[in-house]
C-alpha cells in the first residue's frame, strides 16, 4: 500500500536523522531547546503522543520542555510567552482551540517575533474557509496531523460492513431498524464534526447498498443526534455519564435497547463499555451475556485490550508514534538550519497546503 511505503521510507529517513543528531554532529555548544505545548494531558491519545516525542527527542539529545495547556487557551498563551522569554529555539503546538484561525495565528505572531519556527500538530489551526491562510503567513511554520474526514469515512465503512454482516444479531428487538447512539468529542474540532458526520453517513451507505435500513438515532427528541462533552475532553467520565442515564430509559426492558454505539475515540468508548458492563452486557469473550458494538477512534493500548477481550468491537488507529516522529523530523530539519520541510517527500503531504503533513490512520479489529 502506497501509505505503507510511504511510512517505511519515512521511518529509515527519521532513524538517520536521528542518529546523526544523536552522533554530535554540531560540534561544540549544540544544545538546543524545544517547548512542547499539550492541550491536556489528560487525552489518552495526547499521552501516547508525549510518550513516543519524549522518546524521540530524548534519542536525538535535543532538550526539551513539556506543558499542558489543561484545556484553556490563556494558559497555553502565557506558557508560550514563558518559553519565549527563556529562549526557547523552537514551539510544538497542541492548540487548544480547534479550528479557530484567530487563536492559531496569535502564536505564529509570536513565534514570527521572536524569529522561531513553530509546529502546530495534531489539532487543526483552520478551519476550511480559511485553510492554508495560518500557515501561509509565516515561512517556519508547518502542521503534522491527520486528514480529518479520513477518519470519519474509516469508521463508517467499518460500522457499516460490521452491521450488514451481523444485521440480525444485532437487531435486539427485531424491528428491522438498529439504534445507535453517537459520542461527540468536541463542539467545533474539524474531526469530531467529521468524524461525527461520516461515521454514520458512510454506514449508512453501506447498509443502503446492502438492502438494509440505515442507522436510527435512539432518541427521536435530539434532533442534533449526537451526545457532546460539554467540557471538549472527549473524556471517558462524560460518555459513561450519558450512558448510564440513556440505559435508564433505553433498555432491553423497554424494548428500545441501544444496539450500536459510536465515539469519535476510544477514551469515550471505554466509559460506554465501562456504563455497559454495570448493565450486565459487553463482559467479554466467554463469559455471555450480550454484547453492544463499540466502536471508538485512536486504536490506544486500553482500547486494543478491550477489542481482545470481546468488549469492544473496533476503531481506527491514530499512529501516535507516527505523529510523534513526523515532528521529531521537522524538529532535527530546524536543529540542523534546513527548511522545516526539507527532504520530507516520504511523507503524506496535502494537496493544498505544501507544508501541512498527513499522517495516515488505519482500521483495527484485532486480527
Amino acid at each position: 500500500m502506497k501509505h505503507s511505503k510511504k511510512m517505511l521510507a519515512l521511518a529509515l529517513a527519521l532513524m538517520l536523522v536521528l542518529g546523526l543528531t544523536a552522533c554530535g554532529g554540531q560540534g561544540g555548544d549544540s544544545a538546543y531547546h524545544v517547548s512542547v505545548f499539550y492541550y491536556t494531558y489528560s487525552d489518552t491519545y495526547i499521552s501516547s503522543v508525549r510518550t513516543a516525542l519524549d522518546a524521540a527527542l530524548t534519542n536525538a539529545g535535543i532538550e526539551f520542555q513539556n506543558y499542558d495547556g489543561n484545556s484553556n487557551q490563556t494558559t497555553q498563551n502565557e506558557q508560550i510567552d514563558t518559553a519565549i522569554s527563556r529562549g526557547t529555539d523552537m514551539l510544538i503546538v497542541n492548540i487548544v482551540t480547534s479550528g479557530a484561525p484567530d487563536a492559531s495565528q496569535a502564536i505564529v505572531d509570536k513565534a514570527k517575533a521572536a524569529n522561531i519556527p513553530v509546529v502546530f500538530f495534531n489539532r487543526a489551526v483552520e478551519d476550511d474557509k480559511t485553510e492554508g491562510q495560518v500557515l501561509g503567513s509565516y515561512d517556519k511554520t508547518a502542521f503534522v496531523g491527520t486528514d480529518a474526514p479520513e477518519a470519519g469515512h474509516m469508521q463508517g465503512d467499518m460500522i457499516g460492513q460490521y452491521v450488514v454482516d451481523n444485521f440480525e444479531a444485532i437487531d435486539l428487538n427485531g424491528d428491522g431498524n438498529i439504534s445507535y447512539a453517537m459520542f461527540m468529542g468536541q463542539l467545533g474540532n474539524a474531526e469530531a464534526i467529521y468524524r461525527t458526520q461520516f461515521a454514520v453517513e458512510d454506514a449508512n451507505a453501506v447498509l443502503k447498498a446492502a438492502g438494509k435500513n440505515e442507522l436510527v438515532y435512539f432518541d427521536a427528541t435530539n434532533p442534533d443526534k449526537y451526545q457532546v462533552d460539554q467540557d471538549g475532553n472527549w473524556s471517558a467520565t462524560a460518555a459513561n455519564n450519558y450512558m448510564n442515564t440513556n440505559l435508564s430509559q433505553y433498555n432491553e426492558k423497554n424494548g428500545n435497547m441501544i444496539e450500536l454505539v459510536i465515539c469519535n475515540n476510544d477514551g469515550m468508548a471505554e466509559g460506554v463499555i465501562s456504563a455497559l458492563n454495570d448493565k450486565g452486557y459487553n463482559l467479554g469473550t466467554g463469559k455471555g451475556g450480550v454484547t453492544i458494538p463499540v466502536f471508538g477512534v485512536d486504536a490506544t493500548p486500553a482500547a486494543q485490550q478491550l477489542i481482545a477481550d470481546g468488549k469492544m468491537t473496533g476503531t481506527i488507529k491514530q499512529d501516535a508514534e507516527g505523529m510523534a516522529n513526523g515532528i521529531a523530523y521537522l524538529i532535527n530539519n530546524a536543529k540542523s538550519g534546513n527548511d522545516l520541510m526539507a527532504n520530507t517527500d516520504s511523507f503524506n503531504i496535502s494537496e493544498t497546503v505544501s507544508n501541512k503533513i498527513y499522517i495516515p490512520y488505519a482500521t483495527y479489529t484485532g486480527e
